[in-house]
């Protein structure tokens, strides 16, 4: 199986997980295995790594890549069940969780998966393969959820516009193919703005693709519930591609460094709310001018470490 993927930001990750031999890692999103393999690489034999994807041609791929690592294990499941996987291996804490979120270029480069406008496909964007797909959201909701959807999830300015000619299209025939979006979402934007910000689909694509899989509410549930099962000194590691996901990000670990929360004006501390973690890095780490050239597709990657107290 041909599963591409140039895995983002990979020194960075692994310096930022400071890995230790004997330690226990989870890549949540294992995808072709390129931060796994590094972090498997970098274990000794009473050390152990769980790298995790829901996506069955990843886990085939994984499986296959890390087949030379004994200390590697792959499990077909979602990042926001971390948990439930360690609870399943008996395994309670862990020493650096690593989750990349963005979407692989395996999916985006392979036209039947339905997740790029620059190829003609059935309309799909499923990670898992399984359940609700982008075809559906299309062609059966409102037109108030689908405005929502593109507004918040991909900050698009003409969502009502493009949600309005959606319903109109769908009135005569179904929308099946990803052409057929991307002609309607043109016929939507006024021509001087299409111009602007790259291809006129990427926004909706992007709040397509979110929807369809939960991202934002499976990171929601993943944040907290992950970073109960570091150790102390553990790392968490994440690497985020769009402003929606790194505003979480951001603001989740803040909360965790977060001390003292009385107000401002009381002259001695009686919460007792003491830090949960610290940052490793104050500001985002961001992909250098070399990786970008090598790899578009890294250019608004954005690497987040915190570690716990």
């Amino acid at each position: 199986m041909g599963f591409h993927h140039i895995s983002v930001l990979f020194e960075e990750c692994m310096q930022g997980l400071a890995i230790r031999p004997d330690g226990i890692y989870v890549d949540g999103t294992a995808g072709g295995a390129g931060h796994s393999r590094g972090i498997a690489e970098r274990l000794g034999e009473n050390g152990k790594l769980i790298a995790i994807d829901k996506d069955p041609d990843a886990v085939a791929t994984a499986t296959e890549r890390l087949a030379e690592y004994p200390q590697a294990q792959v499990v077909h499941n979602d990042f926001s069940h971390i948990p439930a996987v360690l609870d399943g291996l008996g395994i309670d804490k862990v020493d650096g969780i690593l989750l990349d979120l963005g979407v692989s270029s395996h999916q985006l480069d392979t036209a039947e998966r339905g997740f790029s406008y620059n190829y003609d496909a059935p309309l799909d964007m499923r990670m898992s393969q399984t359940g609700l797909s982008a075809y559906d959201v299309v062609n059966t909701y409102s037109h108030g959820d689908l405005a929502r959807i593109l507004r918040e999830y991909g900050e698009e300015k003409f969502a009502s516009k493009i949600a309005a000619n959606i319903l109109k299209d769908r009135e005569k025939a179904p929308i099946e193919t990803t052409f057929q979006l991307v002609e309607i979402i043109k016929k939507s934007i006024p021509a001087a703005k299409r111009r602007e910000g790259g291809h006129p689909a990427k926004r909706s694509f992007q709040a397509l693709r979110i929807e369809v899989n939960g991202e934002l509410e499976r990171l929601g549930r993943c944040l907290d519930d992950a970073f109960d099962r570091l150790a102390p000194g553990g790392r968490f590691a994440i690497i985020t591609f769009h402003s929606l996901e790194d505003r979480m990000v951001k603001q989740k670990f803040a909360a965790y460094c977060k001390g003292c929360t009385c107000p401002p004006d009381f002259p001695v501390c009686v919460c007792d709310n003491k830090p949960k973690a610290k940052l490793v890095n104050k500001k985002p780490i961001e992909a250098g001018e070399q990786e970008i050239q090598a790899n578009n597709r890294s250019h608004c990657a954005k690497l987040r470490v915190l570690e716990k107290l």
